[in-house]
């Protein structure tokens, strides 16, 4: 645990997950220094696009409740019965950057101060990266390579979809968040102040999915050698339960992969690779339910008790 409460930068790329490869080497080089794990989320009910962008960042903050009432799925209620984010974790400051105009007014209504990615990015620049990271960083308080007192927020989530700011070499914005956390990371090196209170996640969904995602992604693992006889007996893994209850919804296939860092306060775990195939087999946080990850952001900004073990 660190002696002060970290800021957290959490970097997600919706839709992004089956897009990366070898050559995203910050990517995996921030895999290796991290702990990585899924993010489970329940099944979907038939949905735009658009739709699911906003209900699966609300499954990442907790706010289901929120997007049931916002869309209608539930009898609307007047705008105060929507909890944000400073009501529910003790006066956090959070920002979501974001060209989704769906996800903006969402984010409003939780609470989230919203800020244009496209502001925020300036591809003129000669190292575009870099610029974009500082600006980041200094909405965290984090300026010349300083840690000020006062921030303007204690979180930041920045959206990123396939379409939206894409690189040109690949066609999907891959690139654009490997460049990006490549100069995070070097700003943020250790005996800096900033290393030293950044908190950093990089979550990667794979958006819509198909039939074929079902067997390919799949997280549903039996023990070696049970018989399936037997399979009822084996003991329920906790991303399945909510409390003592079940959770009847989850979704065993395409959960989100998700790596955080922060120097000398997360642990590090096998994983070398930021990919389905290395989080399974290496990654130490295993599953956890997607709305339970602003829960473990928040601790960390001691702004939550701790989730779990």
């Amino acid at each position: 645990m660190a002696d002060k409460p970290s800021r957290a930068l959490v970097l997600y790329g919706d839709g992004l997950a089956r897009f990366v490869d070898p050559s995203n080497t910050h990517i995996h080089s921030l895999a290796s220094v991290a702990n990585c794990g899924f993010l489970s989320l329940p099944h979907a009910p038939p949905e735009s696009e658009k739709e699911r962008v906003v209900r699966e960042f609300a499954h990442l903050l907790d706010a289901s409740e929120a997007y049931t009432i916002a869309t209608g799925l539930k009898a609307k209620e007047s705008e105060n019965e929507i909890s944000t984010l400073a009501e529910r974790f003790m006066g956090l400051k959070a920002a979501l950057v974001t060209d989704c105009s769906t996800l903006s007014s969402f984010g409003k209504l939780i609470g989230l101060d919203v800020l244009q990615l496209s502001e925020i990015c300036h591809k003129s620049d000669s190292s575009p990266s870099d610029a974009t990271a500082s600006k980041l960083l200094r909405l965290l308080g984090f300026e010349g390579g300083k840690c000020l007192d006062v921030s303007l927020y204690d979180s930041v989530f920045v959206h990123m979809g396939v379409d939206e700011h894409k690189d040109l070499r690949t066609g999907n914005n891959v690139g654009v968040i490997d460049s990006l956390i490549g100069s995070i990371m070097r700003m943020a090196q250790p005996g800096s102040e900033i290393v030293s209170r950044l908190h950093l996640s990089v979550v990667l969904s794979y958006g819509s999915v198909t039939d074929k995602d079902v067997s390919v992604f799949s997280v549903k693992t039996l023990q070696e050698g049970v018989n399936p006889a037997f399979a009822g007996l084996v003991p329920r893994q906790s991303y399945t339960m909510r409390g003592e209850k079940t959770r009847d919804d989850v979704r065993d296939y395409c959960p989100m992969l998700v790596a955080q860092w922060q120097h000398a306060v997360t642990r590090k775990d096998l994983v070398d690779t930021l990919s389905f195939e290395a989080l399974k087999k290496l990654c130490g946080n295993l599953v956890i339910p997607a709305d339970r990850f602003i829960h473990e952001v928040a601790f960390k900004l001691w702004k939550a008790p701790k989730y779990g073990a």
